[in-house]
């Protein structure tokens, strides 16, 4: 049995800071899976919530320059009112089952005097994109839409060069348009009057609560596992252990073979 003191040698004290901070990781990451998790489910409700709540008016939920409140995003709202088709923005990069395309948005002027950005939906494309002038036009005159209230988007996606964006903020949008528009945007469900030539509705997002549980167990898995197999080590240390080097004899064995020669002798 070799000396227990060989347990508090150095390279068994870095070993279990490692492994230590190798569970607080993976304790850590499950825990935020595990959050991941309820917020998705808050979401759902959400989402379930406010598709379930009867129309109501766009300007009893967005205003101009305000961020949508964030219990009413996914409330269905209605709007009526002139496509300014000339002032199309494009957003690129928006691939459907690996098929290239856009989605379209165009301003809907309201009675009022303010403008609502309507998500009209996707267009496939090649792989050079599209610009406002290669995708179907919105129906003309006096439309009326229904559609999804969601939030405007943040960063550097959202910047907008001529009438092209990866992202849909209406703050950046506004400006590049140099028109006041209410915070927000709508995704497109239904207008009336039907296009010539519709766009792909909007995909809505999935009400399942996603793969974050099996991911936080997973990561909780990790990190019994490592603190397991370090105790398995340190028994297997402090017992003295079962391998040998290369070519060495464990000491029975050599007994023996010693036993043997002299009884030859």
């Amino acid at each position: 049995m070799r000396p227990k003191g060989s347990l508090l040698s150095r390279r068994w004290v870095l070993f279990a800071l490692t492994v230590m901070a190798l569970a607080w990781l993976a304790w850590r990451l499950g825990e935020w899976q595990f959050d991941r998790l309820e917020e998705r489910k808050e979401r759902n409700a959400l989402i379930e919530r406010n598709e379930s709540l009867p129309p109501v008016d766009v300007r009893e939920v967005l205003a101009p320059g305000e961020p949508v409140a964030e219990e009413e995003e996914w409330r269905v709202v209605t709007a009526t009112g002139s496509y300014d088709e000339a002032a199309t923005v494009i957003v690129r990069y928006r691939t459907r089952e690996g098929a290239p395309g856009v989605e379209v948005v165009v301003p809907l002027e309201l009675g009022d005097g303010s403008t609502l950005l309507v998500d009209r939906g996707w267009f496939g494309t090649d792989n050079r994109g599209a610009t406002p002038s290669d995708v179907p036009p919105p129906p003309q005159g006096q439309v009326t839409v229904t559609g999804w209230v969601r939030e405007d988007a943040t960063g550097d996606e959202a910047e907008v060069t001529d009438q092209s964006t990866r992202a849909i903020s209406s703050e950046q949008i506004g400006e590049a348009l140099d028109r006041e528009v209410l915070g927000g945007f709508v995704q497109l469900e239904s207008e009336s009057p039907e296009p010539e030539q519709p766009l792909e509705p909007a995909e809505l997002p999935e009400l399942d609560d996603g793969p974050h549980f099996f991911y936080g167990l997973q990561w909780w898995f990790f990190g019994a596992l490592a603190i397991f197999g370090f105790f398995y080590l340190l028994y297997d240390e402090w017992r003295g252990g079962r391998r040998t080097t290369p070519g060495s004899e464990r000491p029975e064995h050599a007994a023996v073979d010693g036993d043997h020669r002299a009884r030859d002798e």
